[in-house]
């Protein structure tokens, strides 16, 4: 293979992991921003222990993403980072805050004790998602470069666009949140989800459409992959699909509430009805959907307006060794996750643990 191809190999491994990041942790920092909205001690001890076994797990991917920027696009990197440095360190920050009260909350003696946790739990994750959503907006809208380094000043992340991003990325959490808790409790916590998932589900297509109509004009390349022929060809079937996305996850909503009412007994062991996944299911294919019209966007820049994925990338023999260390790494990831999402299925109830 030449450079070329393996820079673009290297690109598609990246943008995956970030993708898996963006859904795994999403879910969890999901709950967090949900927090303030789930009424009930039990309530929110349960959701809390939907995603205890697998919210560590999660955040492989982001170490994934950002090793491997560092990596196999080092230009990227050594670009990105001093024009972000700001939201990024906020971010971990806020995730690291966010896993000591995840872990404290548990340990609370006291009812105060516990208010202060969760607050401090729903902080994190909120403060997490927001500069998640800034970042992703600041990059979007692009880095200035000059001979080959970072030209911008410290606050260049900061503008209407990036702070639209923050918001629009806080209700894609909120939305994955609540359908994952759809998928995996059931009673009233189910309820308050549903009734939450249909908020922020109306809350997310409105930024998808306001963002959507945003970016064709942030840079004409962006444009050109949206408006010209036969680019538009390739792109048209993103909203399209988004649309019938929107549409079936409100009726997958209204379906999961029939068959609460009609279930009579707790879930049995390790199964979940059809009609509780299907809303996380449609909320990921949102996500997805999202991340492929950024992509049509963007390809194949990875620093717009400027760099593209094979002026950053490193050199064909750099590229090719850590190819071979990802060959093995990543299948091994997906085992140990699947494995772990696969042992911890089924509902959980108020005080019982998994089934």
């Amino acid at each position: 293979m030449d450079a070329e191809t393996v820079a673009t190999i290297w690109a598609f491994i990246i943008a995956a992991a970030v993708f898996l990041y963006v859904c795994m942790d999403g879910f969890d920092l999901g709950l967090g921003v949900l927090f303030p909205w789930i009424s009930g001690k039990d309530e929110r001890d349960t959701a809390v222990n939907t995603v205890a076994p697998v919210w560590d797990g999660n955040e492989t991917w982001l170490v994934l993403g950002g090793a491997g920027l560092y990596g196999v696009f080092p230009l990227a990197y050594a670009t990105i980072l001093p024009a972000l440095y700001m939201p990024l360190i906020l971010m971990l920050l806020a995730l690291i805050f966010r896993g000591v009260s995840f872990e404290m909350r548990f340990r609370s003696e006291t009812p105060g004790q516990l208010l202060w946790w969760d607050r401090a739990f729903s902080l994190g994750s909120i403060v997490a998602a927001f500069f998640q959503g800034i970042a992703l907006g600041a990059l979007v809208q692009g880095i200035r470069v000059e001979d080959r380094a970072y030209a911008g000043g410290w606050w260049d992340w900061l503008s209407p666009f990036s702070l639209l991003t923050g918001v629009a990325l806080l209700a894609g959490y909120g939305l994955l949140g609540a359908c994952w808790l759809v998928w995996k409790t059931e009673g009233g916590l189910q309820e308050q989800a549903r009734r939450l998932a249909r908020v922020f589900a109306l809350l997310t297509l409105g930024f998808i459409a306001v963002v959507s109509a945003i970016m064709p004009f942030l840079m004409p390349e962006f444009r050109a992959r949206w408006f010209d022929f036969p680019a538009i060809l390739a792109a048209l079937p993103v909203p399209v699909l988004v649309v019938f996305l929107a549409w079936r996850l409100f009726r997958a909503l209204d379906e999961s509430g029939r068959v609460a009412l009609a279930r009579t007994e707790p879930t049995p062991v390790g199964q979940t009805a059809w009609a509780d996944k299907l809303p996380f299911a449609c909320a990921l294919g949102l996500f997805f959907l999202s991340y492929t019209g950024l992509g049509i966007s963007m390809w194949p820049l990875i620093v717009p307006p400027e760099i593209t994925i094979w002026d950053a990338a490193a050199p064909r023999s750099s590229q090719m060794f850590v190819l071979v260390g990802a060959a093995v790494l990543i299948p091994t990831i997906l085992a140990y996750t699947g494995y772990t999402y696969w042992l911890f299925r089924g509902k959980i109830q108020p005080g019982k643990g998994y089934h």
